[in-house]
């Protein structure tokens, strides 16, 4: 694009600010709905007198739907416009969200979410791919930083909200409070977009979209369920053997079409290529912290959903603070400085949350937490911008819906493998303390004395007292063992991010040489 078509369009695009509102809002209603669900499922199965393991349905059904279709969000774009799918998703979404607070059984309700899924996965691809649209490549970083506000607020909020919002009103508040966001959301849509040029004659690439969809899919599946169902289990063996067969055929496939789903081509860009492969090591690495405090403060330290989303909020608006001034950062010196100083800080506090131990100061894991959200935020926007821009403009929408599909299955990819490590490390310390603490010693002797004359002051026999300390000194091993196996695994989610620093030497901008004097 020549120089003055490009000044003409940032005349043209002067009010692009109040436009990015209506995206920032879609994105923001999505990305809330599903942090208020995760609090939610031990409510939810006492509600629908359902089991732990089915009524995990409604967020795997919410996460494999969205994500499967992420790679149709690109050509579904040009060839209707990016506008007219937003709006269109905005309201699929805010209709199920009320569809799923009328739910009547844990059926209806992973239903309901199915179809929520489908709309909410075109939402951020499609809002990321027309903020390109509209936005000055020079004004970019600034923009996405602001955009990416939503993304780190909502999950701040999501799970205080959810706590209060159970203990106080109904599971169902969750998804109403959804409705008149949406409903809002899509209005504002409606006036302040405008429609991006249309492709109405552009085929739809039904093999590719059918080989994406069992692809990824069966990969998702197969990592989500891998921990519960067994890695080496006929099920998900035949999960990622279905995965991979297919993942082969539809590179196949895309690569001799003209105007393929998913342009694999788009890997022929070394900056693009780069940038998508980091953020997703990133995501890797980010997805351990969010999965792991929750556990920890939970499981170990005793506190209810609410007290936990109060700790872990400062973190995440530190994260949203530093959005937009990454992106400020970004647009004036490049991701060099802000990658580094982002990911340095980032894996040196998932690093330092190794140390965590059973009475860990709360102060101290706050203010670790908080600056690993600094980190975040400084890293995360200019690393995914950095990859972008280096795409031609017609084609930011499927660069967009692969870089957003590429982060989702690296996120689960992450999850996957730090969960295996958690609990085989938890199996191993537990041996590793019963080996150690012998019940015959003074100490041990000496504690399971003193439990066991509590119990016999409640009027049980000695024979019961004497198992409740040995159950109690059990269940106290089992503790330790957890913490240390969640700090192990802090430490090995630490270097997906600490290996990321080095790609930032060659996704850095370099200077043009200076031209010689005449």
């Amino acid at each position: 694009m020549s120089q003055a078509v490009e000044e003409k369009r940032t005349g043209e695009n002067g009010s692009f600010w109040v436009t990015l509102l209506a995206i920032i809002l879609g994105t923001f209603v999505a990305v809330l709905n599903n942090s208020l669900i995760n609090v939610a499922l031990p409510k939810l199965v006492n509600v629908f007198g359902s089991t732990t393991q089915d009524i995990q349905w409604v967020l795997t059904a919410y996460m494999l739907a969205s994500a499967v279709v992420i790679p149709m969000s690109g050509s579904l774009g040009e060839k209707f416009g990016y506008k007219r799918m937003f709006i269109l998703s905005l309201w699929v979404f805010t209709t199920c969200s009320a569809l799923c607070g009328l739910a009547w059984s844990d059926t209806s309700l992973i239903a309901f979410r199915i179809f929520q899924g489908v709309s909410g996965g075109f939402i951020m691809p499609i809002g990321m791919a027309m903020i390109y649209m509209i936005v000055p490549r020079q004004q970019i970083g600034m923009a996405l930083g602001l955009w990416g506000i939503a993304a780190m607020v909502a999950p701040a909020i999501g799970p205080t909200l959810s706590g209060y919002l159970i203990e106080y009103f109904s599971w169902r508040v969750l998804f109403f409070i959804c409705v008149p966001i949406g409903v809002f959301a899509a209005l504002i849509s409606g006036f302040l977009l405008k429609e991006t040029p249309k492709k109405p004659d552009l085929p739809f690439d039904v093999p590719g979209a059918v080989l994406s969809v069992i692809a990824f899919g069966t990969l998702l599946l197969a990592l989500t369920k891998g921990q519960s169902e067994g890695w080496d289990s006929l099920y998900i063996v035949s999960l990622f053997f279905i995965c991979f067969f297919s993942l082969v055929l539809l590179i196949w496939v895309e690569l001799g079409k003209a105007q393929p789903l998913i342009d694999f081509r788009l890997f022929k860009n070394p900056i693009f290529s780069l940038s998508t492969f980091t953020s997703g090591l990133v995501m890797m690495g980010m997805f351990g912290g969010v999965f792991l405090t929750p556990l920890y403060l939970q499981n170990i330290q005793g506190m209810t959903p609410v007290e936990t989303g109060l700790l872990l909020m400062p973190q995440s608006i530190a994260m949203a603070l530093m959005m937009p001034i990454s992106g400020k950062l970004f647009d004036k010196f490049g991701v060099g400085p802000i990658g580094l100083v982002g990911l340095t800080l980032m894996g040196t506090m998932t690093y330092e949350l190794h140390r965590l131990g059973v009475d860990t100061p709360n102060r101290w894991l706050d203010m670790i937490l908080t600056i690993r959200g600094i980190g975040i935020g400084l890293c995360m926007m200019p690393l995914t911008t950095v990859g972008m821009n280096s795409v031609p403009r017609e084609m930011v929408g499927k660069a967009s819906s692969i870089s957003n599909l590429f982060r989702q299955v690296m996120g689960s990819l992450g999850i996957a493998i730090l969960t295996a490590i958690m609990t085989t490390q938890q199996t191993l310390h537990v041996s590793m303390i019963t080996e150690s603490v012998s019940v015959t010693s003074t100490v041990a002797q000496q504690t399971i004395t003193s439990v066991s004359g509590l119990y016999a002051q409640g009027g049980v026999d000695s024979a019961t007292a004497q198992g409740g300390a040995l159950a109690v000194i059990a269940g106290y091993i089992q503790k330790e063992a957890a913490v240390r196996a969640i700090a192990d695994t802090f430490l090995i989610s630490s270097i997906p991010i600490l290996c990321s620093i080095p790609f930032i030497y060659f996704l850095r901008k370099k200077r043009k040489p200076e031209p010689a004097a005449k």
